[in-house]
């Protein structure tokens, strides 16, 4: 007999398995119940709240609600995710601010991480991608979306050598490691690596967070960054 997935989640929650709250805000009714249907399938996310704009989703927090994560959409009539991230960030919430949106600009990208942000993706970002941010975003961590990491590592690639950089690193990665890294850098996602490797898409994950541990960085970016700087990858 199979369970009603509102059921698998009331036992989760009453197992002690650990639910990522999220309150999701998206002014576009229709991509607001795309979004919901596809977090609700995941078993360790718990929908809070739906909110219009970001003064919905602040009004909903002096009310009482606790959300760990804030999905919000970047532009949105009254308070668009900005200035939501910099207003979370003064009161005494919790919750990390989350920005889904169409604007793929380097310059909002940086004022999204300088208000508070902790994540940036873009919305034609596949689910997959989206439920391994949110997870790792929960685990403290910060995200940027795979294609505009990508472009990035691309344009730092080509920056000058820092004069003292180092030729060797003491950070030692498995073999396998080193192969998700190198496919990474060349732009492929969890799912395809996976496939490539014969192997499945959360082992990719759990791999590409185990190097991201190993080298106190904090997203793919800055992994990639750190793996060009000290020729682990070319």
């Amino acid at each position: 007999m199979n369970i009603p997935e509102v059921e698998v989640k009331h036992i989760n929650k009453e197992k002690g398995m650990t639910m990522i709250r999220i309150l999701l805000a998206e002014d576009h009714n229709i991509v607001r119940d795309g979004i919901k249907n596809l977090l609700q399938k995941e078993l360790n996310f718990d929908v809070v709240g739906e909110a219009t704009n970001g003064a919905e989703v602040l009004r909903q927090i002096n009310n009482g609600a606790q959300p760990d994560i804030i999905l919000a959409d970047m532009n949105m009539p009254g308070m668009g995710g900005l200035e939501l991230a910099e207003k979370v960030k003064n009161i005494s919430c919790k919750a990390k601010v989350v920005v889904l949106t169409m604007i793929d600009h380097e310059k909002y990208v940086i004022k999204a991480f300088k208000n508070g942000v902790t994540g940036y993706l873009l919305k034609n970002v596949g689910a997959d991608e989206l439920v391994f941010a949110i997870n790792h975003i929960h685990a403290d961590g910060q995200y940027i979306c795979s294609e505009l990491a990508l472009r990035f590592m691309n344009r730092l690639a080509h920056l000058p050598e820092p004069l003292d950089t180092e030729d060797i690193s003491d950070t030692e990665f498995t073999k396998r490691e080193l192969e998700v890294l190198s496919l990474t850098a060349e732009g492929y996602t969890n799912q395809e690596i996976a496939d490539k490797l014969f192997t499945s898409k959360r082992t990719v994950e759990g791999h590409r967070q185990s190097m991201i541990n190993k080298t106190g960085t904090r997203n793919t970016v800055a992994l990639i960054r750190y793996a060009i700087q000290h020729r682990i990858i070319n």
